[in-house]
């Protein structure tokens, strides 16, 4: 099952992706879930597998898509979780998995703008598979993680590196500049999340290309870990890493500018594709 957020005529809403259409599921189910986010708190999961066989209310196109989650209590962030970009970075392998994390306000939805920013021209892609978390949970072990999983979307970790050098906060931070989407598919639907290929390309051409086995720490070993440090709640989103490629690695460097486009696309679930705009 794929489920978006979106807004429709500068209404919210959410639903079931069928084709190329959506099932009104926020018209449906709006008096007790007013979005996607209360649902999986409700676990009221079965209302919107219940409509898995209705026709479609619209056609995709006819919506603004949001991110996925649009209110994420956490949104959390794993570096340097592939070896080949530990690598190019030139650093040792991290003893334990390094999270940070990012703010609501600094989703943009697929089809949406990333926005770089006037202080600085260092705009960089980081193509990565995040996780949606399905259900609460704490110190949850490395055997029952999957289980807290709903599924998974597309995640585009734009970092400014030059601020990232002083503040990891501040360069992960930058208004607008975290792509997410274009929706969610269940994890029922994905057959083994530790074998997706992640492709990520900047104005068609392919900058980045690995394989979700390629990662150092597990989606077990990162849920867990989390889940020591802080409960893990319906909704969450954990960007998983992201592989070798990025633009400050290369020579010269490879930085998003106004006018850029940007893919990222991983087998199974999408293509999250955003536009580069100046602030």
């Amino acid at each position: 099952m794929k489920v978006v957020s979106f807004l429709r005529e500068g209404v919210p809403g959410y639903g079931v992706v069928k084709g190329n259409g959506i099932v009104d599921a926020g018209c449906r189910l709006n008096s007790r879930w007013p979005d996607l986010r209360a649902i999986l708190v409700s676990g009221a999961l079965a209302e919107l597998q219940g409509m898995q066989d209705a026709a479609p209310d619209f056609a995709v196109s006819a919506v603004r898509l949001l991110p996925p989650i649009p209110n994420p209590d956490k949104i959390l962030c794993v570096g340097l979780n592939y070896r080949s970009h530990v690598a190019e970075t030139g650093r040792d392998l991290p003893a334990q998995p390094s999270i940070f994390a990012r703010l609501a306000n600094t989703l943009v939805p697929h089809g949406e703008a990333i926005i770089k920013p006037r202080v600085s021209d260092h705009l960089d892609y980081e193509g990565e598979l995040a996780v949606i978390i399905g259900k609460s949970g704490r110190y949850i072990s490395t055997a029952d993680a999957m289980s807290y999983v709903f599924g998974y979307s597309c995640f585009n970790d734009g970092s400014l590196r030059d601020f990232q050098k002083h503040s990891v906060t501040a360069g992960k931070n930058f208004y607008h500049t975290g792509g997410f989407g274009p929706w969610i598919v269940t994890s029922d639907e994905i057959g083994d999340p530790a074998s997706l290929d992640l492709v990520t390309r900047l104005n068609g051409s392919e900058v980045q290309r690995s394989n979700t086995s390629m990662m150092i720490y597990s989606l077990p070993d990162i849920i867990s870990y989390i889940s020591q440090f802080t409960p893990l709640t319906p909704g969450d989103v954990i960007a998983t890493g992201t592989p070798e490629g990025v633009g400050a690695r290369r020579t010269p460097p490879l930085w998003m500018n106004k006018g850029d486009v940007v893919e990222v696309e991983i087998s199974g679930i999408g293509v999250l594709s955003n536009p580069i705009i100046a602030e």
